[in-house]
Order: C-alpha cells, then sequence, then structure tokens
C-alpha cells in the first residue's frame, strides 16, 4: 500500500523529468559560453593586436581540423548541422539521440568558435539539450510522446540557457522544431526553460546577451521597417539558397582533408578581406546595435573604401554577402557551428544597410533600431520562424520598446520568403526526403509510420507454373482474399483475386487444366520496400485496393501490406501523439 502511494504518475515524473533536464541544458548552455570565452581568452589578445595579423587566418583553419579530428577519430560520427538532426531524430529514429551528442556537439563547437570559425554556437547547444533529454527519456524508459516532450525541453531549455531567453525557447519548439503541444508537455516545457535561465543568469550574470542602444520609437517610421521587411526577405532566400548550394557542392568530396584544406583557404580569404567575419562577429554586433563607428584601417587591404560615405553600405554589404560563405566554409571544413548566430549577423548588417543608405539619401533614421529589427526580420525568414524571432531579440536585446517594428518586420520578412520557399533552413533537405514531421496530425502520423514495420508475409505463396488443382488446398485452408503469384527466382509476377478463383472451381472442367498464369492478374500498384507511406496511401487511394505486394529494390517479393493494418497502426500511433495525462 505503502509503494503504491510512493508511486509517481506519468505526468508527475516528467515534470520531475522536465526540472532536471533544464537543469542540464543550462548547465551545457553555460559550460558551452564559459568555454568560448575561455578559449578566446587565448586567440583573440594575439589577432588583435593592431594592424593585419596572419593569426586571424591561420586559428580558424586550426579549429576546424581539430575539431574535424576529434569528429573523425573519436567521436566518429557526423554531428554538423545540429537543429537539423533533431528534426530528423524526431521524424525517423523515435527521438533517439546518442549519448555522445550530449557532449561531443559543444566540445567541438567550443574549439571551432573559440579559435575564430565563423559560426554560431546555437544549434550545437540545442542539439546536445535535445541529446539530453533524449536520453533522459531512454534511460527512464520513456515511450516515445514522452521522450519527444522531453527532447523538446532539453531543445528549448538550451535556447532559454545561451540567450537568457525563456519565450523563445518555447516558441522554438513549436516554430521550428514542429512539435504539436498541448497543455501536457506546455507544463514541462515551462519549467524547462524557466530552469535553464536561471541556471544562466546565476553564472553568466543578469545583463542581456546583446546589450544595444535603443532611440526612441517614431510611428513615422513604420513604413521603412515594411521596406525592410521585404529586404530581409530577399536577404533570408540568398543566405537560405547559396548555405544549402554550396553544402551540396561540397558533399560532393569525399576526402575530408581535401574539403577542409578548400574551405580554409575559402575562410582566409573572407577574413582577409572582411575582418568582422573573424569568429561569431557578436563583437561587431554591438557596435552596430550602439551606433559606433567602422573602423578597419592597417587590418583589411579594402578598409579605405570606408572613408567614402556612400562605400560604407556597399562594404557592409559585401561582408553580409561574404558572411554566408564564411559560414559554410566554416562547417564544410570540418568545424561545428550553427546558423542561429550568423543570422543575428546579417539580419543586424540587413538592418544597418538599409537605414545608412537612406540616411546618406537625407533621411533621419536610428540605425541602432534598424540592425535591432533587422536581426529578427532575418530569422523570421531564414528559419521560417516569425514568432521565435520576435521574441528572441526582444528578450536578448530589452528591444520590447521595438515591438511593433519587430512584428512588421519579421511578418513581411516571413511572408516575402514564404513566397519562394516554402521550408526552412533547418527542415528543407528532411522535407525532400519525405522525412519531415508535420505539424497536421494526419501527416504526422503517416511520417511515423515505417512501411517496412507493416509487411506481412503470411500469405500463402502460389507459384506461376502451378494449376488450379494444385492451389485449391492452400485456398480452402486460407482466409485471405489476395494472393501472391511468384516466380522461380522469387519475384512477383502477378496477383490472384479469391473473385477470379471462384468461379472456375466449381465449373466441370478438369481443373488441373487451369493453369494459375491463366487466372493471375497484374497487380493494381507494387509498394516499394522503405516508400514513404504517405505515398503508400496515394497508391491504396488511387486503386481501390486493400492489398498491395512489397518487392525489394531487386524486385524480389516480401511481402503483402494491407489498408486494414495500416489503419489500425494509424489509430495507435494517433493515441500516442495526441494523448493527454
Amino acid at each position: 500500500m505503502r509503494a503504491n502511494r510512493l508511486k509517481l504518475s506519468e505526468r508527475s515524473k516528467i515534470l520531475l523529468l522536465s526540472l532536471l533536464v533544464g537543469l542540464g541544458s543550462g548547465f551545457a548552455a553555460v559550460l558551452l559560453l564559459k568555454s568560448i570565452s575561455f578559449i578566446q581568452s587565448f586567440i583573440f589578445p594575439i589577432v588583435n593586436k593592431g594592424g593585419f595579423s596572419w593569426a586571424a587566418l591561420v586559428f580558424p583553419a586550426l579549429g576546424m581540423l581539430i575539431s574535424l579530428l576529434l569528429t573523425l577519430y573519436l567521436i566518429k560520427d557526423n554531428i554538423s548541422h545540429g537543429v537539423t538532426k533533431v528534426l530528423l531524430a524526431v521524424s525517423k529514429k523515435e527521438s533517439r539521440i546518442k549519448p555522445h551528442n550530449m557532449w561531443s556537439s559543444l566540445l567541438t563547437s567550443a574549439i571551432t568558435i573559440g579559435m575564430g570559425g565563423s559560426v554560431g554556437a546555437e544549434a550545437p547547444i540545442v542539439y546536445t539539450g535535445a541529446a539530453i533529454g533524449s536520453n533522459v527519456g531512454r534511460f527512464f524508459k520513456l515511450s516515445y510522446r514522452n521522450i519527444t516532450i522531453l527532447l523538446a525541453c532539453g531543445a528549448a531549455g538550451a535556447v532559454a540557457g545561451i540567450f537568457k531567453a525563456p519565450l523563445a525557447g518555447i516558441l522554438f519548439t513549436m516554430e521550428i522544431l514542429l512539435l504539436n503541444l498541448n497543455f501536457v508537455s506546455i507544463m514541462p516545457l515551462l519549467l524547462s526553460t524557466l530552469t535553464a535561465t536561471v541556471v544562466s543568469y546565476l553564472f553568466t550574470g543578469l545583463h542581456t546577451p546583446f546589450a544595444c542602444t535603443i532611440a526612441p520609437f517614431q510611428m513615422g517610421n513604420m513604413p521603412f521597417y515594411l521596406i525592410l521587411g521585404i529586404f530581409c526577405g530577399f536577404c533570408s532566400l540568398y543566405f537560405t539558397r547559396v548555405t544549402l548550394k554550396l553544402e551540396d557542392r561540397f558533399a560532393h568530396l569525399r576526402k575530408p582533408f581535401v574539403k577542409w584544406g578548400i574551405a580554409a583557404l575559402g575562410l582566409g580569404i573572407c577574413i582577409l578581406l572582411f575582418p568582422p567575419l573573424f569568429g561569431e562577429g557578436y563583437n561587431f554586433l554591438g557596435t552596430l546595435l550602439n551606433g559606433g563607428a567602422w573602423n578597419f584601417d592597417g587590418e583589411s587591404p579594402i578598409a579605405g573604401m570606408l572613408r567614402t560615405p556612400w562605400v560604407v553600405p556597399i562594404f557592409a554589404l559585401l561582408v553580409m554577402l561574404f558572411k554566408v560563405l564564411s559560414m559554410t566554409f566554416t562547417n564544410a571544413g570540418g568545424g561545428v557551428g550553427g546558423t542561429f548566430g550568423p543570422t543575428l549577423f546579417v539580419g543586424a548588417l540587413a538592418g544597418f544597410i538599409l537605414s545608412r543608405s537612406m540616411n546618406l539619401a537625407g533621411l533621419q533614421l536610428p540605425e541602432q533600431n534598424f540592425a535591432l529589427v533587422g536581426m529578427s526580420g532575418l530569422m523570421a525568414g531564414v528559419m521560417q520562424a516569425p514568432m521565435t524571432a520576435i521574441f528572441l531579440i526582444a528578450e536578448i536585446t530589452g528591444g520590447y520598446e521595438l515591438l511593433l517594428p519587430l512584428i512588421l518586420c519579421s511578418a513581411v520578412s516571413f511572408g516575402t520568403t514564404r513566397i519562394w520557399e516554402k521550408y526552412s533552413i533547418y527542415a528543407k533537405q528532411i522535407a525532400q526526403s519525405g522525412d519531415l514531421l508535420s505539424r497536421d496530425s494526419d501527416k504526422a502520423v503517416l511520417t511515423l509510420l515505417k512501411t517496412d514495420e507493416l509487411v506481412s508475409d503470411k500469405y500463402p505463396h502460389i507459384y506461376v507454373n502451378q494449376s488450379l488443382a494444385d492451389i485449391i488446398p492452400i485456398i480452402v485452408n486460407s482466409t485471405v482474399t489476395d494472393y501472391p503469384v511468384l516466380k522461380e527466382d522469387g519475384s512477383l509476377a502477378g496477383m490472384l483475386e479469391i473473385d477470379e478463383i471462384r468461379k472456375h472451381m466449381f465449373e466441370p472442367e478438369d481443373a488441373s487444366e487451369i493453369s494459375v498464369r491463366s487466372l493471375m492478374l497484374s497487380p493494381r500498384a507494387i509498394v516499394q520496400e522503405g516508400e514513404k507511406m504517405e505515398s503508400v496511401m496515394h497508391k491504396f487511394d488511387v486503386t481501390d485496393a486493400w492489398r498491395l505486394p512489397v518487392l525489394d529494390c531487386e524486385g524480389k517479393y516480401i511481402g503483402i501490406i494491407s489498408r486494414s493494418r495500416i489503419l489500425k497502426a494509424y489509430r495507435e500511433e494517433l493515441k500516442q501523439i495526441t494523448k493527454e495525462d
């Protein structure tokens, strides 16, 4: 009796574990920030001695190389693209993330970014937090649904911890991780993000991540924020498409050290021409957000251009365009980092470019305000997450005074991007493969169902060289209505339907004279091994069949998949993802 009283309900267990996951994610975020800062305390004084320094070219390449060696020989797994990997884990791998991801992304990204890699720390920490949540759930042997809730708690806690932005952490899981949340899952997320944020404040102080000087908001500037939203939308398209195109080019290079060499050279050229591309660029963001001036004399061969007023926004435009290249070079060359930070960097530049250009034309726009709002616009377009963008930027900068421009710019940027790009930079490649978990419950369930797990090989086998007399005993002792007809090599010849056989079974002619070949029909459709369930259901709908044969890649018969079995599995899966305890 006493043991029963002490036994926790599933809901209580999830709430307690969400606190644990929040603590883990918060400490992981703090550890990553402290590790990056520690490495930079040795690297940056060497690089920033004044004037051009070859160290600015050497250290990022060295950081990429160390991360590559750790990945190849210690971790032995692909750990890049953290947010995309989390999406894939939820969609295909029952929210299971390998235990090493609780530390591997943290270690390699700290080295990559600390030594000057032009990427952000946010995607690796999201992967780390999600891995903590996933493995805590697996340790306590929770169901797929509850493991997914803890995975979301870990990811949300990681965002909250690294940005001190609890609300943005929750919105991140809804918009970017595409998770359908109900009241049951909202409570663990609130506990996780709150815990992670408190941990971050305790160990890193009460300051916001991006201190900025905000000019008073003026309603008359709203039309210009609308223009900024459109500009950010087109910048988002450039960011997404160039990144994915360049990554695809590097993916065709099979030798990792060749990729590192090409990427290190490309990154070095970018930093040589544009010093702000060294590292995350957050120090440079501070200059933009506080209305500071640019000065790279002696650091860049083309810094002299900045003495001409109209060339400053052009130089900023080049920095913005090359930031996408430097980020991709860093990741392709073996470095580990994300697009989150570069998105903020490019967005701030977009706001600065537009406002500076208009000011040179005779207007008086607050450049720091436009830089701040531009960060939100780029995030809304690149990540297809306008709510996350609005509240993250407001939380990390304290810029709630600019809430109206943030909403307008983010909404317009999101809408502009969606005209040409349906998916975010994280989801596009998964969506193209058909593995993306949809917000729509029906599509989400179909994505989770695996064709191979629903194939049955219990149907009697009939061979093409048999006669009706040979198969009558099989039919009499069977309850199925469709039979696969096989060739001797195991490939499918056709299908027999009971309605076609019945009319011959009771006719006076000799059944041994009637061949199976003359009775069989072509299958209404063929299902391939591993085919996406949405495609399988489309074939059932088009053919109005109840059973279809499944073949492997060589055309050999595997078994039969039935509509009734799919519907049963669908109902069970739907119960799991919509269940409220």
